[in-house]
């Protein structure tokens, strides 16, 4: 269990607040049972926030001339000024906030791929971002982000909550004040975690941390836009097969052939889809207590979030 709660952004209807246009919500089981034991939500609306009623008449996003805005579909009640600049002022108010749960295809919250409307009323394109949200996530470069539709694949739920909980490491660690040692040391902990996401940026990572000509500051900013982008690549079977062969390692001179060998086959029964992740992980963390080894102890990808998500039981 964690020591304090997460801190997570998240639009209402997502919470099952009745905040929609038709006094409906989208209430995500996810978040308001799994999650919510782990973490204190924010919700934000941001239609309700800027006058508009519940019900209410539909708003979309319409192009005209390469400009979008956002108002009814025959063009009346603009709110494109309004959800813009609500979306400004809720983005420089959350840096305190280690992740963001979106609505999709929301004319204002959608992260990606929101509908965006000719103005003559022929024809869309799916290639829009919600007002609000490109505030948010504009104002936030580093905050992890995530639509509520998409959390319902395995990969992509364990990806965001990884970087979730990620990031609010980081901002213990800002918190407690950066020192040089203790950014190296919050490196040496993140070290296999990076190498299953990206092994480019595993490299990099150490490389930029060696750098004896870059101010504190600048190498503290440079680190986590580093180490935040890395997570964002979905850890495969390779690259995870990678990384747990690497921690195998660890264990050749106290392991006898036999247990080698079952932690070798465990390893490939993954590799080839036979098992999920947490079978070869279970066996490296029995070993990890028969041989204790503090370095290995310390690496984030043996326990990148808790156990009760059930996260890495999907693949």
């Amino acid at each position: 269990m964690m020591d304090k709660k997460l801190n997570i952004g998240i639009s209402a209807c997502v919470m099952g607040e009745n905040v929609r246009y038709d006094s409906g919500h989208k209430r995500s089981q996810f978040c308001t049972e799994a999650l919510s034991e782990f973490a204190n939500f924010k919700a934000f609306c941001p239609e309700v926030a800027i006058g508009l009623p519940i019900p209410r008449p539909t708003i979309r996003q319409i192009i005209k001339d390469n400009i979008i805005t956002v108002s009814r579909p025959d063009g009346s009640g603009d709110v494109t000024e309004k959800l813009t600049a609500y979306g400004k002022q809720v983005g420089e108010q959350i840096s305190h906030l280690s992740g963001f749960i979106f609505c999709a295809k929301s004319p204002s919250c959608g992260m990606e791929r929101v509908k965006v409307h000719h103005h003559h009323g022929k024809g869309s394109e799916s290639n829009g971002v919600g007002l609000f949200a490109r505030e948010v996530m504009k104002a936030n470069p580093l905050l992890p982000a995530e639509e509520n539709g998409r959390l319902n694949d395995a990969v992509i739920r364990e990806n965001f909550m990884t970087r979730v909980f990620t990031y609010q490491k980081w901002l213990d660690l800002a918190a407690s004040g950066i020192t040089k040692h203790k950014l190296i040391q919050f490196h040496s902990e993140q070290k296999y975690l990076v190498m299953s996401h990206h092994i480019e940026s595993y490299r990099q990572l150490g490389t930029l941390l060696g750098s004896s000509d870059l101010a504190l500051d600048e190498l503290a900013n440079q680190y986590i836009a580093g180490l935040m982008e890395a997570l964002k690549n979905k850890a495969s079977r390779k690259s995870h097969t990678n990384t747990l062969h690497h921690l195998q390692g660890y264990f050749k001179k106290q392991l006898d052939h036999a247990k080698r060998q079952e932690l070798t086959e465990q390893i490939d029964a993954y590799r080839l889809g036979l098992t999920p992740l947490l079978v070869p992980l279970t066996l490296i963390k029995h070993y990890l207590l028969e041989f204790p080894n503090e370095y290995l102890k310390q690496q984030a990808y043996l326990n990148p979030h808790p156990k009760e998500l059930r996260l890495r039981y999907g693949y």
